[in-house]
């Protein structure tokens, strides 16, 4: 059997660091400084607003990675100029809708639509949709997710590190089997490297624009119909059929008390036959 190349023990080595925990690379840990690209950039936005907006959300740290979410519960008169309205309202404070549902039933009429708006133009955007109709319902929260986007930061950076390893690796190795063990690492970790770089893009993504759930509803008023006009001649003829029915009925009904005809008859005979025996 021949020997193992000096391939295989590094191999393993790099291998017992990949099933140890994720931690932050130091450069005392990882030897020679690698390049690596950094945390990836959030998604493509439009610049920040020029002019800042009086009743925007406190400012809470260059640091800070806040998620803001607020929903928005009204009732107009006109839902379609209503919708008109949100549209120009969310052009003006420079975000867009990302979706948005309408429904109609017999006494209501809604629309539902998520709106994506900078944390600069939140405020001042929920206080112009609230003049929009009768406000049932109003709330805004707020989720810190500095220390998530810490983390997938420093889990992004540690699997690339490890990915430039293994190509390196790669590089070196000249047996089919080694290459071949090396490849399926280098798979695994961009899988990884993929999964993490999708949380981190939405991460960004909800820090960058906040979310706004307007709820718009319209109550309609049903009409009712008109009461139907009935001819003399069919007054006539409903006449008839009543009587007709009533007749039925109560011929029915002495049909139903046959019992109670027949003790009376049977009383009636035994009461005039003692009458004859008293009188006799």
């Amino acid at each position: 059997m021949p020997k193992l190349p000096w391939l295989l023990p590094a191999l393993i080595f790099l291998v017992g660091c990949g099933s140890q925990p994720e931690q932050a690379v130091s450069p005392s840990t990882v030897g020679p400084p690698v390049e690596v690209a950094g945390p990836l950039p959030p998604p493509s936005a439009p610049p920040p607003p020029e002019e800042t907006t009086p009743n925007a959300l406190p400012d809470a740290g260059l640091n800070r990675q806040l998620v803001y979410n607020a929903e928005l519960d009204l009732k107009v008169k006109d839902l379609p100029r209503a919708i008109s309205r949100v549209d120009s309202l969310v052009q003006a404070n420079r975000g867009w809708t990302q979706t948005a549902t309408q429904t109609r039933t017999d006494d209501e009429w809604r629309q539902e639509t998520t709106i994506r708006v900078r944390p600069a133009q939140v405020m001042a955007l929920l206080s112009r949709l609230s003049t929009l109709g009768t406000v049932e319902r109003k709330s805004l929260t707020s989720e810190d997710v500095t220390a998530e986007h810490a983390d997938v930061t420093a889990r992004l950076r540690n699997k690339r590190l490890l990915e430039q390893r293994y190509l390196a690796l790669l590089q070196q190795a000249h047996k089919v089997s080694d290459v071949l063990e090396v490849e399926a690492k280098v798979g695994a970790v961009r899988e990884e490297i993929e999964a993490v770089e999708s949380r981190l893009k939405v991460l960004n993504d909800e820090v960058a624009f906040s979310t706004i759930t307007l709820k718009l509803y319209q109550p309609l008023v049903l009409s009712a119909p008109d009461a139907p006009v009935i001819s003399f001649g069919s007054r006539l003829l409903e006449a008839v059929y009543g009587g007709w029915e009533l007749t039925a009925s109560l011929v029915v009904g002495i049909l139903y008390l046959w019992p109670i005809w027949v003790l009376l008859g049977v009383g009636l005979v035994l009461w005039r036959t003692w009458r004859r025996r008293r009188l006799s």
